[in-house]
């Protein structure tokens, strides 16, 4: 028995993780791109685009305008928080399926998002990071966190990131939480000479991020106790990484009726 056909709109196709999405979409067999949504161009073909293939696919500069012209099952957008979280809610109105790739949903707004998709009994795929090795590191931290709860959080990604935090060290501090009672790091009478200097605070979590040209996405977890340390640590090369979990959120969407928030929770 043949897979069912997906049909596909991407929100964002001109940056660098859209323009390997347009690539993955294209170029799997059960997956049909139906449209892009792009904050120019509107009018055009994706053809007419810088770095996309040769396709008479239409390109829209409004979300709901496509999806009223345009039959369509998954969106999936990569685009900038608050237009994720726009183009989020506007899917779910014409009842479609989002996987959102964008970071920086509050706890508030996941919650609002989640009683939505609960209504409407449609599936909502948030991934703060789709790289199926970064998952492993953020479960890894989990893990050892139990036992060492010690724990800072270096995050490095490329200089043109609009948030910090990245969504990923959010949500290995989120993850973390769930096994480590809080807890005050360092010495107890510390104090900053130059403010920030000790990074962001969860739950006394430290959390430093590092904005550089040349960086792509990676992460290092490190943990300390009593006479030794330990360090997990995940790097994105390149952005292709992350089509293999942009797939698997594609496909499990469409069997959902809730929102899941981060690619852990649909890995076994």
């Amino acid at each position: 028995m043949s897979e069912q056909t997906i049909r596909i709109v991407i929100a964002g196709p001109r940056g660098k993780m859209g323009i390997e999405a347009v690539k993955m979409v294209t170029n799997t067999k059960h997956f049909e791109l139906k449209a892009v949504v792009d904050t120019k161009n509107a009018g055009l073909m994706l053809k007419d685009l810088e770095d996309q293939p040769n396709l008479e696919i239409p390109v829209y500069d409004d979300l709901s305008t496509c999806l009223s012209d345009v039959e369509t099952d998954v969106l999936i957008d990569l685009t900038k928080p608050e237009s994720g979280k726009k183009h989020l809610e506007i899917a779910l109105d014409y009842g479609v399926r989002p996987v959102v790739g964008t970071t920086g949903f509050t706890d508030e707004e996941i919650a609002r998002f989640s009683e939505m998709a609960e209504e409407k009994g449609i599936g909502v795929v948030i991934a703060p990071n789709f790289a199926v090795g970064a998952i492993l590191m953020m479960k890894f931290a989990q893990m050892a966190a139990k036992y060492m709860p010690d724990v800072e959080i270096i995050e490095q990604h490329h200089d043109q990131k609009l948030d910090a935090p990245s969504g990923t060290a959010m949500k290995t501090a989120q993850m973390i939480k769930e096994v480590r009672e809080p807890k005050r790091q360092g010495h107890p009478e510390e104090t900053e000479d130059l403010e920030g200097a000790r990074g962001g605070d969860v739950d006394g979590i430290r959390i430093h991020s590092v904005r550089l040209p040349g960086r792509v996405a990676h992460q290092e977890v490190l943990l300390g106790t009593t006479g030794q340390t330990l360090s997990i640590r995940h790097d994105t090369i390149d952005r292709s990484a992350f089509m293999p979990g942009v797939k698997m959120c594609v496909e499990t969407v469409m069997k959902l009726d809730v929102l899941v928030y981060g690619l852990e929770n649909l890995m076994e």
